[in-house]
Formats: C-alpha cells, sequence, structure tokens
C-alpha cells in the first residue's frame, strides 16, 4: 500500500554532489582509501564479503513503480546491490545513487532511521564502493524513486577512484585497454555491448527457427584454411606439431554436413595474423552456418533475414543510420555483379578470361597497384576494392566473384571463370561472405593446389592442400549453400560505432608503455 507523505525532504541539486578532492593525486587517494580498509578490518568488519543475497535489480523496480507520484511511501521492501556512483552529504540525510547492470536509483538515507553510528560508517563511502542496501521503495517531493533506506552492507571496496563521470576517460586507448573503468562512465559503451548480447542472441533465435543445429568445431587447426588470410602458428609440445589459430570456421562445418548433420551453424572466435585498423583486430567473431540442398541465393535470402532480425531485436526498429543517412534494413538488398560493377568503375569490360597483361594494364591506368603473380580475378577484385567499394553504403550484394579468389565456392552454371558467390557491404565494409559450395573433390584438389602454388611464390594469405578435407569430400557431400557474417561489424552498423575496437571488450593493442 502507498501513502502520500508530504513531510519527505526534498533531494539536493546535483551541483552539490561530493567528489573526492580534485587536488588529490591518485596515490594519496588510494593510500586513504588503503587506510580505510585497514580501519575496517581493525574493528572486525571484512571489506569484501563473500556473497550477499539481494532481491531486486534496480531495473525492475522502476518497471514496477517508476510511475509512482512524487512524495510517495510504500510498504514495498526491496534489497539491492550496486556501485556507488554519487554520494551527497546533507547534514542529516545522505543521498547515494546507485548502479547495477540494469539501471539507476538513489538511496535515501536518514539519520533517524539507520542510527548516527551507521549514518557515519555510510558516510564513509566512497565512490565506486560496492554496497548493499535494503529498504523502502518512496518518492520524494521531487518526484524521484528512491528507497528508504534502514541498513548498508560494503560488498567491495573501491581502492582506485573512479574516472570522472563527466569527463570520463579521454585518451581512447585508455578506454580500450581498462575497459573495467571505461563501462563503469561510459553509458554508450554499456549500450554497445548491450547491442551485441541482442544481436548474437537474435541470431540464434532465427537459425534456430530455420532448423539450423549450433556445434562447436576446433580451434587449434592442422592446416590454415577456409579463407584467404595469413594464419597465427604455435606448437603442441606433447604431440611435436606444428598447429594454426583457425582463420575461418569453414571446413570443420562443412564435414558435418557430409556427416549428414545438413544444418549447422557455429558463433565463435577466429584469428588472422594481419594489420590492426578501425575494421580489423587479429581475433575477431564469426557466424558460419552451412545448409544442405540449398545454393547461395538461399545463403542470401537468410543474410537479409538474420540482420533485419538482429536490427529490430537489438534497437526496436530496422532503421540504421550510415554515413547520416537513415537506411531501412527491411527494404530488399540489390545483387550486383563484382565484374559489373568493376567495370563500371573502371570504364571499360573486365573479365576474368581476359589476358592477364590486359587487365594489369587496365589497373596501371587506374593507379591500382597489382602483385606479379596475381591472375586476372584477383586484378579485377583489387579494381572492384579500389574504386568501388567505399560507395558501397546501402545494403548490396555483390556477386559472381573470379574462380581465382574463391577457391571453396562452386563456378558459376552459366560462366565457367566466375563463382556462384556473394559479399555483403553496408556503409562501405563487408559484413558478410557466402557462396554455393565446391563439392566435387576433384575440382577441389585442383583448386587447393592453386592456393599451395601461391603460397609457394609468396602469398601467406594463400591456403594449403588439407588432405583429410578432400577425404570428407569423397565420402559425398550434398549441394551446400555456405554463409559468413562479421559479427563485430554488425555490431558497429547497429551501435554506430566507428572502430571495431568500440565493439570488442578487449582489443589487441600494443604493449603498454612503462
Amino acid at each position: 500500500m502507498a501513502v502520500n507523505s508530504h513531510d519527505l525532504p526534498v533531494e539536493p541539486d546535483s551541483s552539490d554532489q561530493g567528489a573526492a578532492d580534485s587536488g588529490s593525486t591518485l596515490e594519496s587517494e588510494r593510500a586513504r582509501r588503503l587506510g580505510r580498509i585497514r580501519q575496517l578490518r581493525e574493528s572486525g568488519t571484512n571489506p569484501y564479503p563473500y556473497r550477499f543475497d539481494r532481491t531486486h535489480e534496480l531495473g525492475k523496480i522502476r518497471a514496477d513503480l517508476g510511475k509512482l507520484e512524487a512524495g510517495t511511501e510504500t510498504d514495498v521492501e526491496v534489497t539491492v546491490a550496486g556501485r556507488v556512483m554519487l554520494k551527497r552529504d546533507q547534514g542529516k540525510l545522505i543521498f547515494i545513487t546507485l548502479r547495477d547492470r540494469t539501471g539507476e536509483i538513489q538511496l535515501f538515507i536518514s539519520k533517524a532511521v539507520v542510527g548516527d553510528e551507521e549514518f557515519d560508517e555510510i558516510n564513509e563511502l566512497d565512490l565506486g564502493d560496492w554496497i548493499g542496501a535494503s529498504g523502502l521503495v518512496m518518492t520524494t517531493r521531487k518526484g524521484e524513486l528512491s528507497i528508504k533506506t534502514s541498513s548498508v552492507t560494503l560488498l567491495a571496496k573501491s581502492v582506485r577512484p573512479m574516472p570522472d563521470k563527466w569527463h570520463g576517460l579521454t585518451d581512447i586507448d585508455t578506454r580500450y585497454r581498462q575497459r573495467y573503468a571505461d563501462l563503469i562512465i561510459n553509458e554508450e559503451a554499456r549500450r554497445t555491448f548491450e547491442i551485441r548480447h541482442a544481436t548474437i542472441a537474435s541470431f540464434r533465435r532465427t537459425l534456430q527457427g530455420n532448423g539450423f543445429v549450433e556445434v562447436e568445431t576446433p580451434v587449434l587447426h592442422v592446416e590454415a584454411g577456409g579463407a584467404h588470410a595469413r594464419p597465427f602458428v604455435t606448437h603442441h609440445n606433447a604431440l611435436d606439431m606444428k598447429l594454426y589459430l583457425r582463420i575461418a570456421l569453414e571446413l570443420h562445418l562443412k564435414r558435418l554436413i557430409v556427416g549428414g548433420m545438413e544444418r549447422v551453424y557455429e558463433i565463435g572466435r577466429v584469428f588472422r595474423n594481419e594489420g590492426i585498423s578501425t575494421r580489423h583486430n587479429p581475433e575477431f567473431t564469426m557466424m558460419e552456418s552451412y545448409q544442405a540442398f540449398g545454393d547461395y541465393h538461399d545463403t542470401m535470402d537468410l543474410t537479409e533475414q538474420l540482420i533485419t532480425n538482429a536490427a529490430r531485436d537489438a534497437l526496436g526498429t530496422t532503421v540504421v543510420n550510415i554515413d547520416s543517412q537513415e537506411v531501412d534494413l527491411a527494404q530488399a538488398w540489390p545483387r550486383v555483379r563484382m565484374i559489373d560493377l568493376a567495370s563500371e568503375a573502371a570504364g571499360t569490360t573486365l573479365h576474368p578470361s581476359q589476358p592477364v597483361e590486359e587487365v594489369r594494364k587496365v589497373a596501371a591506368t587506374l593507379g591500382v597497384n597489382v602483385e606479379n603473380h596475381w591472375g586476372s580475378g584477383k586484378i579485377i577484385e583489387e579494381i572492384f576494392a579500389d574504386l568501388v567499394e567505399k560507395n558501397l553504403q546501402r545494403p548490396t550484394f555483390v556477386t559472381g566473384h573470379p574462380v581465382e579468389i574463391s577457391p571453396l565456392a562452386r563456378v558459376d552454371q552459366n560462366d565457367p571463370h566466375l563463382t556462384e558467390r556473394f559479399e555483403l557491404f553496408v556503409g562501405t565494409r563487408e559484413l558478410a561472405n557466402g557462396y554455393s559450395e565446391l563439392n566435387d573433390p576433384m575440382e577441389q584438389r585442383e583448386r587447393f593446389e592453386a592456393e599451395q602454388r601461391a603460397k609457394e611464390a609468396g602469398d601467406l594469405g594463400a591456403g594449403t592442400v588439407d588432405e583429410d578435407y578432400l577425404r570428407a569430400l569423397e565420402f559425398g557431400m550434398p549441394p551446400t549453400a555456405g554463409l559468413g557474417i562479421g559479427i563485430d561489424r554488425l555490431v558497429m552498423l547497429l551501435s554506430g560505432s566507428g572502430s571495431i575496437k568500440d565493439v570488442i571488450l578487449f582489443p589487441t593493442l600494443r604493449p603498454e608503455a612503462t
């Protein structure tokens, strides 16, 4: 039952909020807090108790009672826990802003309620401390939802002061290196990782709804395959053998299609020993799915469904902002061949069947750098990458990749120089890659051997001959469609983040300067 109370005090303005003395150095503040820890222990209080039982998360209290009228007391008793974000001493009253993962709420602490001794102990709390609190839900005369607190328990003493709430961590590198501090004070960072969680959860629901089974495959591979990338190399001591951190999930998932599982997917970390940029991190998260009896048209349809559902589930809308333009992901996405886009940008017809010298001259005229060992198909891809990718803002399926750059895709039924493959570009970023899977073991061997020759010619990202995978294909793999989506880049799109480091909790960084 709730009753009106006109005697409740008005909480102070935010301008009265206390904080550690701005003149204090980090070391002096740490020393002061460590001294407080010693005092607590000497008095028989453990500043780091083992557990605490709460009855409510703060978001639940707001959801249930957030519309109470101003100046209302209730008989709803709650026990909550969280971090002290603000503390304001008003003589006989203390106001604490408490935060847990679901939100914030104000603790209204009266000396008359908790007693002189506990009131003084509560006043010794510092910003950043974790506490538990019990009391009755109420609203102040200004309408601020609060807990009229009857007891407070210290759950973990913060030794270091939090970053300044208003200025945050101004050094970007420090934000990524000290993600724990960034999350404490940066609401945008917390929102980004909520979007990431919602995106992955949405993928799982959509895939399960389409009959896919989630599986786990090895991270350590005998052969680095499934993508064109330079691998990380490690060594297994007991077996005295070289192993590679996986650069893709593909080849083991397709082994499961051979085994008859028909529809499988995995969301997992992959590793590529390459450069770091706003779009690249050496370890990142991929979702790969494979479905028997389908082709690349099916995977394009699935891609649209997955990403549109993820936007709806994570943002509540299918409209996203791309380069200051609102784009509705629910609208159909165009499907255009790579060679057509490259030809249009080059001002001349390009096709992998053309002599390599002819295509190389076109690239030179356009100022596109190429390697001596590249064939016509690879050069066309490079022309596309240099001249076209930067213009692909709205979701676009780029299809018909040259055979040379698609060692695991089936040849196009109407053009032996192209494959049934697509890449999805959104906001100039590649978000997805998929194709009708090559399931002819003889042709696959030829493709692998071509990759091996490219590696021996100096292409460190080229693959090798994976004999076990070829053996699996010889048992027979049905017509299969495969899809890979970069989770990190998708979250960048949905959250409006400018760097992949913003969407990975602990991105790879240079060693910290000492």
